[in-house]
């Protein structure tokens, strides 16, 4: 499956925000390139896409702008170190709506340990939550934004997501179920 161009990019966002069921998964997996090899419909309805557009695209198909791209370099170490990482994420539905999501991403291994890809399970957020998560976003794209350099703004907010879980005496993962 060839990498495609994320055609969404050129849609604009509406503002508007889609739900679904707190009984519902979203299912994704991808290759090691973060390619889409399996959606579920769940994905497919609230994302807005075929099953036939998603495989092949990239994961970041549904990349909203207004996610901190040092989000996603935490995401992308903790799953190189072999880990599970919990995020909270807000995506972009092909129309320009968008979604959030408690994200549960793994790495995926054949029956010889071998790496293949990754596994992310999506379920419906805490509304209490997000409430603090958008402010924190807000601020972590604004050092993003500081920056000329697309990857020293990350990398600059990437040192305060440090800074903070160093400043209330946290992990990660405990922060995020902190929220």
């Amino acid at each position: 499956m060839a990498p495609r161009d994320v055609p969404q990019r050129d849609v604009p966002l509406t503002g508007v925000e889609r739900f679904f069921d707190g009984d519902e998964v979203i299912v994704s997996k991808t290759d090691l390139k973060g390619r889409i090899t399996y959606a579920n419909r769940v994905f497919q309805r609230v994302a807005g896409y075929t099953e036939s557009e998603l495989m092949g695209a990239p994961h970041s198909i549904v990349r909203h702008p207004d996610m901190p791209r040092c989000v996603f370099k935490l995401l992308w170490d903790t799953l190189g170190a072999g880990q599970e990482i919990f995020a909270y994420v807000v995506n972009r539905a092909k129309n320009g709506d968008h979604y959030w999501v408690f994200a549960h991403v793994t790495p995926s291994y054949d029956g010889n340990g071998q790496l293949i890809g990754y596994h992310s399970s999506r379920r419906v957020p805490e509304r209490a939550a997000i409430d603090k998560v958008v402010p924190l976003y807000r601020t972590l794209l604004d050092i993003e934004n500081t920056h000329a350099d697309r990857k020293q703004g990350m990398n600059d907010a990437f040192a305060a997501v440090v800074a903070l879980l160093t400043e209330k005496g946290i992990g990660y993962d405990e922060f995020v179920f902190s929220l």
